[in-house]
């Protein structure tokens, strides 16, 4: 164990792992979140910024030692969790100089918010369901990518002569279709083509109608079918999310319970009794058809 005994870092384990532990992590963060908040202000931080940073430091300092006992407690374990290397990158830009030409590293300080998302499983399961959905995302993106582009060559030759400000060549048709399809003006945009064109309507209904409900749905369902597929793979590994807390193959490491596992070892016996009262109950229906 290195010269460490190991009831030590059994000690530290069930301490990092416990939940009023990982609670008092979760309140850090979100009164860290608050600091940063506050620190926009020109009026907080001249009646208050001395303060504010060295609570600032202290969290800061918090976080470190968390980690460092996470690491102590879990060895090799912390290092399979890619959760515990997003925290470790999120700590670590806070700790670069933020001075002289790194001043603009102080912005990233905001990043250790997004630590929630490492320390909350809801969170984590989210985010692992949206990464199962790129693959289903980035086809949809090309879909639609190719229903702009096909669009834009249309208005382009339809309404370039009409209303120039907005289809005059195929780059600007681009621009003002995704305008039209994130929803943003794009009745004034039709009105002033329509001036001229009256039929000019059933293009837009139809570019909105396709742009914006179809496609959108279509990323929804892939997102909601992703995460239907993390629930169930959760379920069936028996409600293990990964954390460096059940990495070590501990009574907890993603497997059935105590009780169930007592339950299926109580069936499996009672269907071998069975079994064996079946063939007894056979062989005495033999013997007396022989007599």
């Amino acid at each position: 164990m290195n010269g460490v005994p190991s009831p030590v870092r059994e000690r530290i384990r069930t301490l990092v792992d416990a939940s009023w532990f990982q609670s008092g992590v979760i309140t850090l963060i979100l009164v860290n979140a608050v600091i940063l908040g506050v620190e926009t202000s020109p009026r907080a931080m001249a009646a208050h910024g001395e303060l504010l940073q060295t609570i600032d430091r202290a969290i800061l300092a918090v976080f470190v030692v968390e980690l460092g006992l996470r690491m102590f407690a879990h060895r090799s374990a912390f290092l399979r969790d890619p959760w515990s290397w997003f925290d470790v990158v999120i700590v670590g830009i806070a700790l670069l100089p933020a001075s002289g030409p790194f001043a603009v590293l102080r912005v990233l300080r905001v990043l250790r918010v997004l630590r929630l998302l490492s320390v909350i499983p809801t969170l984590r399961h989210v985010v692992a369901g949206l990464f199962r959905a790129l693959p289903g995302m980035m086809s949809i993106l090309l879909l639609v990518v190719l229903l702009l582009y096909v669009s834009a060559v249309m208005a382009t030759k339809l309404f370039a002569d009409v209303s120039p400000q907005y289809f005059g060549d195929l780059p600007g048709s681009l621009f003002t279709l995704f305008q039209i399809a994130t929803a943003d003006g794009w009745g004034n945009i039709a009105k002033d083509v329509m001036a001229h064109k009256p039929m000019a309507w059933v293009f837009f209904v139809v570019f909105v109608l396709v742009s914006t409900l179809v496609a959108l749905n279509l990323f929804i369902a892939v997102a909601v079918e992703a995460l239907d597929k993390a629930d169930g793979e959760q379920r069936e590994g028996g409600g293990g999310d990964g954390s460096t807390g059940h990495a070590d193959g501990g009574p907890d490491d993603g497997g059935p319970d105590q009780g169930q596992a007592l339950i299926l070892a109580e069936l499996r016996a009672l269907r071998a009794e069975v079994a064996v009262l079946r063939d007894a109950h056979g062989r005495e229906h033999a013997d007396a058809g022989s007599l």
